[in-house]
């Protein structure tokens, strides 16, 4: 078991690595690494991420296969299946540190600013439900920072989302409460910069 300090600075040296461009070539999915894992796995960190297609979290923080267990859905968002797959892996593989991963221009923030600006009368009921989940952190945002330009609420936004993912997973499940009590379960923020490839660990990371 790799603890949460430790696995949170190997992350940071991947994203660095990464950062730049000098991401390791070596073994990360080669054959024999293909074999070792056949039969098990002991990823060092579960990361809830973004679905967008700029931000594979192995590629970001230059991990290989067996590494990191990734759950990714637009927004970042916590639902109950999420909560159940951080819940699986914590306790099945004795991983010691989650990340919330958020990214700079998130399409789901967007749409959620959008929505709450100006209502649409026929939205997907399955889009709603992603957006009805960003909901209440971007309303906080665009209350507290009426005013302010367009650039400014996304950034703010995209935060208090991740923020409001963390939260939720640190306190919406008993079991990953037990973890961090009793077994030193770690669950941070993070945000991808697009535009530089750096990741911003939070405060409390």
């Amino acid at each position: 078991m790799i603890p949460a300090h430790d696995a949170l600075a190997r992350l940071r040296d991947g994203n660095r690595r990464f950062a730049t461009d000098a991401a390791r070539s070596d073994a990360l999915t080669s054959q024999s690494r293909r074999a070792e894992l056949a039969a098990r796995q002991q990823p060092f960190a579960i990361v809830l991420g973004c679905s967008d297609s700029r931000v594979p979290a192995e590629i970001v923080f230059d991990q290989g296969l067996g590494d990191l267990f990734v759950i990714r859905v637009a927004g970042n968002i916590v639902a109950p299946s999420q909560i159940g797959s951080v819940e699986f892996a914590a306790a099945q593989y004795d991983t010691r540190l989650v990340v919330v991963l958020g990214h700079s221009q998130c399409g789901a923030i967007l749409a959620t600013l959008a929505e709450l600006q100006q209502p649409t009368e026929k939205q997907s009921p399955n889009l709603r439900s992603i957006v009805d989940r960003v909901r209440p952190a971007v309303e906080g945002v665009l209350r507290d920072h009426r005013g302010h330009d367009a650039a400014t609420l996304v950034r703010e936004a995209v935060r208090a989302n991740i923020r409001t993912s963390t939260e939720q997973l640190r306190h919406g499940s008993p079991l990953l409460e037990q973890l961090i009590h009793d077994q030193g379960l770690r669950i941070v923020g993070a945000e991808y910069s697009l535009e530089m490839g750096t990741v911003e660990f939070f405060d409390d990371a």
